[in-house]
């Protein structure tokens, strides 16, 4: 498995090596001692979660009251999504700002975000299922937004499917209903960066 660590703090891209033959391919999506390794502490599990996706399905950007936060490792087990990692800690060195990684069924990476970022993914194929490990188990009290689409933060969100055709994004009511940055910090509900 290799790791390199994505342009916003605590957040990383995992590719596995596969292992294929005329039986089919097996891998480790996650392997808590190269974890640990890459990003110097354990990943305490406590939930994971399955979700399947049309294409244009956008779920996010999502983060939990921090403390206590959630982390997440995120990986695509059947078509092709595009996750946004948004840093959302005020006085983080990247505060505001984004990156992407695509994952799906193909290079089957997965990626990691500490406690404290933002997260959203958007399906580029119908049918395409994600599956995370939570650091915490899900608390509706705890649950916060910021709209995915906000052009304050200027997220490039792909407009084709991975087949080529035209994406209609859909949102659920939540995220299309959630603040953008600028009132999330007027709310001053966004997690703080403890360095």
């Amino acid at each position: 498995m290799t790791f390199r660590e994505l342009n916003i703090k605590d957040a990383y891209e995992f590719t596995p090596r596969q292992f294929g033959d005329d039986r089919g391919v097996f891998f480790e999506w996650f392997k808590s001692s190269a974890f640990t390794e890459a990003v110097g502490h354990e990943l305490e599990l406590q939930q994971a979660n399955c979700s399947v996706s049309a294409a244009g399905v956008l779920r996010g950007i999502h983060f939990t009251d921090t403390p206590p936060g959630q982390a997440k490792y995120v990986t695509c087990v059947k078509g092709a999504f595009l996750d946004v990692i948004v840093d959302l800690r005020v006085g983080s060195p990247t505060f505001g700002q984004w990156d992407s990684v695509l994952i799906d069924d193909v290079d089957r990476r997965a990626v990691y975000l500490s406690e404290g970022l933002g997260h959203a993914i958007l399906s580029l194929e119908d049918g395409s299922t994600v599956m995370y490990l939570c650091s915490i188990e899900y608390t509706p009290t705890l649950d916060r937004d910021v709209n995915p689409l906000d052009t304050g933060l200027g997220i490039d969100w792909p407009t084709l499917a991975r087949d080529g055709s035209p994406l209609e994004y859909q949102l659920s009511d939540k995220d299309r209903a959630a603040p953008s940055l600028a009132q999330a910090i007027e709310a001053g509900y966004l997690p703080t960066f403890d360095g």
